[in-house]
């Protein structure tokens, strides 16, 4: 077994991931990747969104399927490098605005009906994932939603993609329902609703 990481993964990881490899992830071009992204964007429903943001968009491979889902779509990363291709991919893109913010560490300004994290949750260790759970209560409306995607992999991450999802949940306390649990055989999709 992995050992891993006791703390949240550092700004400074994943700008060295992203400045080391145009791809780190394979975010364009694996098969996982591509049948993740669909079944992500399925998961909406068709419905539209006012205002939703992106938690960790990398490249921006997803935002660009998400966008036209949304009037207004905030698309922040941690990584200064990632958000350079991000903005390249969706240049004209109108609706889509970048930030440079680490979560839940950097504050962005409340009122989503939806919430992306995909494959984010588990690289915060399980003080920052009760941060994150603050965080979202205050941003999202009433009746928003919070969609997340993770690997069940092993990693060396602070949490397994299963226990990272098991805390947040719990660390939202009665506020979310489900809408729709997803398992395949290599990752899991959750859909609340929250309160």
């Amino acid at each position: 077994m992995t050992q891993r990481h006791a703390e949240t993964m550092t700004r400074d990881y994943f700008e060295s991931l992203f400045r080391s490899s145009a791809d780190p992830w394979r975010l364009d071009s694996s098969e996982y990747e591509s049948e993740k992204r669909a079944a992500t964007i399925a998961a909406l429903g068709g419905r539209t969104y006012d205002r939703a943001w992106e938690v960790g968009c990398a490249r921006g491979a997803l935002t660009a399927q998400l966008a036209p889902h949304c009037r207004r779509l905030i698309a922040t990363d941690i990584s200064a490098a990632a958000l350079d291709a991000a903005r390249e991919r969706l240049r004209g893109c109108d609706q889509v605005r970048f930030r440079n913010a680490a979560f839940p560490g950097e504050e962005i300004s409340g009122d989503f009906d939806l919430i992306l994290l995909s494959e984010i949750v588990y690289y915060l260790d399980d003080a920052d994932i009760g941060r994150a759970a603050e965080h979202i209560i205050s941003a999202l409306r009433p009746g928003g939603d919070v969609l997340l995607v993770h690997w069940t992999g092993e990693t060396d991450y602070p949490n397994s993609g299963d226990d990272a999802v098991t805390r947040l949940h719990r660390a939202l306390g009665n506020r979310d329902a489900v809408v729709k649990a997803r398992r395949t055989d290599a990752y899991r999709l959750d859909h609340w609703r929250c309160a």
